[in-house]
């Protein structure tokens, strides 16, 4: 798979087969990930990958906190609006979604099972957990955004699904606490990883993409 190929087919995954992707692999597309660019080649992620028994346990743990309605407390505050024009973007592709799997996906009572399908790694046999130092700044968020593509572009040329997930990150006292994470560290997302079920209908959707005339000014 050539490189612009792996872009273009790149998306988010959310239903995916048991079987747990080989360490080798695992190791293989982080070693890739970690050739990402940074500022003053300051490497700004560290990595948790969790698995098996434990990961069943986390997950657990976050479904307990969510029928419990804990507020949320993301170390990175969650957007609480935005431009009309990406307003818009967000609302018609919501409708889309929602014409797709046959339900209203702007109906609040369906939140909370949506954080649930999240906190449950949508089936998959691995969760990722993207931290930093928090005493960074805030441009090194910006290196861990290009940390984690590369993370799922390089699962994407092994035949590996991934999902980027901010509900993971809801509640990040509780993942560090069960990850031995410092509580120094910010939590910046959450991914779930391994080999996507295309059988299953929740893969069949794709997002569309603005035209490069939409989104480029040429100036020349």
């Amino acid at each position: 798979m050539d490189a612009i190929e792996c872009i273009k087919t790149r998306m988010s995954i959310r239903k995916f087969k048991p079987e747990p992707v080989p360490k080798e692999v695992l190791v293989d597309i982080v070693e890739t990930a970690l050739r990402s660019p940074s500022y003053k080649n300051s490497q700004p992620w560290e990595v948790a990958i969790v698995s098996g028994e434990k990961k069943e346990a986390l997950s657990k743990a976050l479904v307990e906190l969510i029928e419990k309605d804990t507020p949320p407390k993301p170390d990175i505050p969650e957007p609480v609006s935005w431009p009309d024009e990406i307003a818009k973007r967000i609302k018609e592709n919501l409708a889309k979604r929602s014409e797709a799997f046959g339900i209203d996906l702007n109906d609040p009572g369906l939140l909370k099972k949506s954080k649930t399908a999240n906190s449950r790694f949508y089936g998959a046999p691995h969760g990722i957990f993207l931290f930093q130092d928090s005493s960074l700044p805030t441009w090194s968020i910006f290196d861990m955004g290009l940390f984690a593509q590369s993370l799922m572009l390089a699962a994407n040329a092994h035949g590996v699904g991934t999902v980027p997930q901010a509900f993971l990150i809801d509640h990040p006292a509780a993942v560090k606490k069960f990850l031995d994470i410092p509580e120094t560290k910010r939590l910046i997302l959450g991914i779930s990883i391994g080999y996507p079920n295309w059988e299953d209908k929740a893969n069949s959707y794709r997002t569309q993409r603005v035209d490069v005339g939409e989104t480029v000014k040429w100036i020349e």
